[in-house]
């Protein structure tokens, strides 16, 4: 299966999950639906954008329409611009969402190469009362 079709069988389910959500739950209170999506579509969307990082804007797009569903059926947030919805939300577009992704693995990597090194070239040092003792 090529990124496209992994990219088109997400957005399948997020709009499936989605369909759920809206027979299921009479609500469109935003206290009631963004709980439900952050729950159980973002986590799957994120997945899709982050580990197989979509190459076309076609396939973004598709995922990103998903999350423009969500967030128009939120009562009073109908009117706005999709832009303005996800602040108001406190949301961010999957592109910045992956991008964040992409600076949190960054960050770790670097988090644990520093330990590394830290262990490896940094003496280690035992206080007892009779002293310091260096380890190595």
């Amino acid at each position: 299966m090529d990124m496209s079709q992994q990219c088109a069988l997400t957005g399948q389910k997020a709009n499936c999950t989605l369909g759920c959500i809206k027979r299921s739950v009479a609500s469109r209170l935003r206290e009631v639906v963004v709980p439900f999506y952050s729950a159980l579509m973002r986590a799957l969307m994120q997945y899709c954008i982050q580990l197989r990082g979509p190459q076309y804007k076609k396939d973004m797009d598709l995922v990103e329409r998903v999350c423009r569903r969500v967030t128009k059926m939120i009562r009073g947030l109908e009117h706005l611009s999709y832009e303005d919805r996800l602040r108001e939300l406190g949301l961010f577009i999957l592109e910045k969402r992956k991008l964040w992704g992409h600076l949190i693995v960054a960050f770790q990597y670097l988090e644990e190469a520093y330990k590394k090194t830290e262990r490896d070239f940094l003496p280690r040092l035992v206080v007892t009362e009779q002293g310091v003792t260096v380890l190595n």
